[in-house]
C-alpha cells in the first residue's frame, strides 16, 4: 500500500469519528419517519429497499372497492419515473401534511398541502436543454426526490444537485455534480443516510467513467467520490481488506482487467435505489456497463462494472465487491435496486442482500461478507449463461450466444435477455409477512451485432453495437407460460423465494412491467402496466382484485401513505424510459416487436404520452 494512499486510510478515519454523532442525529428524523406507514420519506420506503407499508386498511378482501381520490398533472409529457415523498408538517414547517412529487426534465417539484390539494410552492430548474437532453440514456426521466434536514433534495438532469428548503422551495445550496458536455448526466433520486446526500452519475453510453458521490447534507460540500473502476485509490478500495467472494480483491484489481487506459472511458453508470444497513454503516449500489458496448475493443473482465459494492457511508470505502457479468458483451447493466432482508437462505438465517439483475439472475448474497448464496434464472427463457459458479460466482457462457469470437465481432442471434435485461430500473418489493419478493420484470429477447471503428470522442455517443428486440416467447415459450396462448408476451409480474431461489407464480403481461412495486401489511401487492392500469393482486396467490386506467403508460413507482385515517395508493403514470421511449420520443414503431429502443408494436393502442400522478383510496 502506498503512503498516500495511507495518509488518506487515516484521515478519512480520523473525519469519520469526529463526525459520528452529528450524524446520528442528522440521520434521526429521516429514520424515525421511515417506521411511520403513514408517511414515504425515503425513495425505498425504508432503507432496507423494501417498498412495503405496514398500513392494512386496503387489504386482500377490499381492494376490489378502490377508486380515485384525486390526480395531478406535471405538465411534463416524457417518461415519469420516481414516484411522490409524504412528510408531515414536522418535517416540512408546513401546514399538515405535504406530498412532494416531481417531474421528468426540466425536473419541476411540487409541494401539494394534502388537506386542500394545494399547489404550495413549485421549483422550476433552468436547465439547458440543448446540452443535456441530447445525452440522456434513455429517455428525459427522473427517478424522485430525496429528503433529510428539512431539505428536498433534487438531481437535475443537468447533474445539479439541489437541497430545497421543504418549507417554501427557496434553493439552499446547490452544487455541480458533473458536466453534460462530457456525456454526464443524471437520473437517480438523491438517497439521504446519515448526515450525507448520495448520488451517482449516468453516461456510460458515452464513455464516462462513472462515480458514487457523497455530500455533506448541510453545506452541500464533496465528502467523498468513488469511481466504478480505475486506480485502488480513485476506487476507495483497500486491496488487502476490500473482498471478493471473501478473498481480498488485490493491488489494481481493476487496472489489470482493462487494456491500457480504457478504464479512463469506462462506463460503470450508478444510477439506481440504494439501501443502507445502520448496524453495518453500509450503504450499497450497483454498477453498469463498461464502455463500449462492443466487447471486442475491451478485452478482459472490465472490473468493477456489472458489480455492487458495499461500502462503508462514511469513508466510502469499499468492504466487498461481487462483478455479476464479468467482460460484459449484452449491456446487462448490474445497477439495479439492492433489497436488504434477515432471511432463511436454503435453511439457514441470513443476514441478506438480494438483487435482481439485468443479466436474468437472482442473487441472494450475505450483505455483511459479500457471500454469493444464491444465483438462479427468474425467468426461464434465460439462455445465454447455463448457470452461475458458486466458488468462482463466474456465469458460465454458452458459446453461440458470446458477441465475439477469435478477437472479431460476431452478430449473435435470440439471445435472452435483451439489453433491456430481464428487470431494469423498476424497482422490486419485498413483504415480510409472506417471505416473498415482487418482482417486474421483462420477458425479451434480442439480435446483438457489435459494431468496430467507432472512436472515443467526448460528449458523444460511445455504443457500436447494433440490436433488435423481441419477445421471448418466440425463442423460448416453455410451459412455464402456457395460460399465455401465443407465448407473445413481453413481461411478467413475479412472486419470488430468494432463499431458494424460485419463481412462485407469475402473471404474464403483454408488455414489459416497467413500473415499481409495492407490497403491503394487508396482503396485496400494486404495480402498473404500460397500457397504463395500475393493478391490486393478492400477495399469497397473484390474483388479480382490482384494476384501474390511469391517463397514461406506467413507468413510475407505487407508494402508499395514510392521511387522516385513510390509506391512499398513488402511482405516476406518464410513458417513456428505455420501454417506452419509442412512443415519448415519436420515435417509428418497429414491427417486429421493440426495435432498439422500446416501440412496442400496438402500445399506442392502449395509452399515449402524460404526466400525471393518480391517487386511490377505499370510499
Amino acid at each position: 500500500m502506498n503512503s498516500s494512499f495511507k495518509r488518506w486510510l487515516i484521515a478519512a478515519a480520523s473525519l469519520a469519528a469526529v463526525s459520528a454523532s452529528g450524524a446520528a442525529m442528522a440521520n434521526a428524523e429521516v429514520e424515525k419517519l421511515t417506521k411511520d406507514a403513514n408517511y414515504w420519506a425515503y425513495p425505498g420506503g425504508n432503507y432496507w429497499n423494501w417498498r412495503y407499508s405496514e398500513l392494512n386498511q386496503i387489504n386482500a378482501t377490499n381492494a376490489g372497492k378502490l377508486q380515485a381520490a384525486w390526480t395531478f398533472s406535471t405538465g411534463v409529457l416524457r417518461g415519469h419515473e420516481g414516484g411522490p415523498l409524504v412528510l408531515p408538517e414536522s418535517a416540512t414547517g408546513l401546514k399538515g401534511d405535504t406530498l412532494f412529487i416531481h417531474a421528468a426534465f426540466p425536473n419541476n417539484v411540487f409541494a401539494i398541502n394534502l388537506d386542500t390539494l394545494e399547489v404550495v410552492w413549485e421549483y422550476v430548474p433552468v436547465q439547458d436543454y440543448d446540452e443535456t437532453v441530447p445525452v440522456m440514456c434513455c429517455d428525459t426521466v427522473n427517478r424522485g426526490l430525496g429528503y433529510g434536514d428539512g431539505k428536498i433534495l433534487l438531481q437535475q438532469a443537468d447533474t445539479t444537485l439541489v437541497a430545497l428548503s421543504a418549507k417554501d422551495g427557496k434553493v439552499v445550496w446547490s452544487v455541480k455534480n458533473g458536466d453534460p458536455k462530457l456525456g454526464q448526466t443524471n437520473t437517480n433520486a438523491p438517497h439521504v443516510i446519515k448526515d450525507k446526500v448520495f448520488t451517482g452519475i449516468s453516461g456510460a453510453e458515452f464513455g464516462v467513467r462513472c462515480w458514487m458521490n457523497a455530500y455533506d447534507l448541510k453545506t452541500g460540500k464533496r465528502v467523498w467520490r468513488a469511481y466504478s473502476m480505475g486506480p485502488d485509490a480513485d476506487m476507495l478500495v483497500d486491496p488487502e481488506k476490500t473482498t471478493s467472494l471473501g478473498q481480498p480483491i488485490g493491488k489494481d484489481s481493476s487496472l489489470k482487467t482493462w487494456k491500457g487506459d480504457q478504464w479512463k472511458i469506462g462506463g460503470g453508470s450508478t444510477w439506481g435505489w440504494w439501501p443502507y444497513d445502520k448496524d453495518q454503516n453500509l450503504m450499497f449500489y450497483g454498477t453498469g456497463n463498461p464502455s463500449t458496448w462492443n466487447p471486442v475493443v475491451r478485452p478482459g473482465d472490465n472490473k468493477w462494472s456489472m458489480s455492487i459494492f458495499a461500502r462503508d457511508v462514511d469513508t466510502g470505502m469499499a468492504k466487498w465487491v461481487y462483478q455479476m457479468t464479468p467482460h460484459d458483451e449484452w449491456d446487462y447493466d448490474g445497477i439495479n435496486e439492492m433489497i436488504l432482508a434477515d432471511i432463511k437462505v436454503k435453511g439457514q438465517d441470513r443476514k441478506a442482500l438480494v438483487h435482481f439483475d439485468r443479466n436474468g439472475f437472482g442473487y441472494t448474497l450475505d450483505r455483511v461478507t459479500g457471500e454469493l448464496l444464491v444465483a438462479e434464472k427468474f425467468d426461464p427463457a434465460v439462455n445465454w449463461a447455463t448457470h452461475v459458479d458458486m466458488k468462482t460466482g463466474r456465469p458460465q457462457v454458452v458459446a453461440k450466444y458470446s458477441t465475439h469470437a477469435n478477437g472479431e465481432d460476431v452478430q449473435s442471434s435470440n439471445i435472452c435477455p435483451a439489453a433491456l435485461g430481464t428487470k431494469d430500473q423498476q424497482p422490486a418489493a419485498f413483504s415480510p409477512k409472506t417471505g416473498l419478493f415482487y418482482v417486474p420484470t421483462n420477458h425479451v429477447c434480442m439480435n446483438y451485432e457489435p459494431v468496430s471503428g467507432g472512436e472515443y470522442v467526448a460528449g458523444q455517443p460511445y455504443v457500436n453495437a447494433v440490436l433488435s428486440m423481441f419477445p421471448a416467447g418466440k425463442v423460448s415459450p416453455g410451459p412455464e407460460f402456457a395460460n399465455n396462448a401465443d407465448n407473445n408476451n413481453l413481461g411478467n409480474f413475479i412472486a419470488w423465494d430468494a432463499g431458494e431461489g424460485k419463481i412462485k407464480w407469475s402473471i404474464p403481461e403483454r408488455f414489459s412491467v416497467w413500473s415499481g412495486a409495492l407490497a403491503t401489511a394487508g396482503d396485496v401487492v400494486f404495480y402498473g402496466t404500460l397500457e397504463g392500469y395500475l393493478k391490486a393482486i393478492d400477495a399469497k396467490s397473484g390474483k388479480l382484485l382490482w384494476q384501474f386506467k390511469t391517463p397514461s403508460g406506467i413507468i413510475g413507482n407505487v407508494n402508499t401513505w395514510g392521511h387522516k385515517g385513510k390509506q391512499y395508493v398513488g402511482v405516476l403514470s406518464g410513458v417513456g424510459g428505455w420501454a417506452g421511449i419509442g412512443m415519448a420520443a415519436g420515435l417509428i414503431q418497429d414491427t417486429d416487436g421493440l426495435g432498439a429502443v422500446g416501440a412496442y408494436k400496438g402500445l399506442g393502442s392502449y395509452t399515449r404520452l402524460g404526466g400525471v400522478l393518480s391517487v386511490f383510496s377505499l370510499p
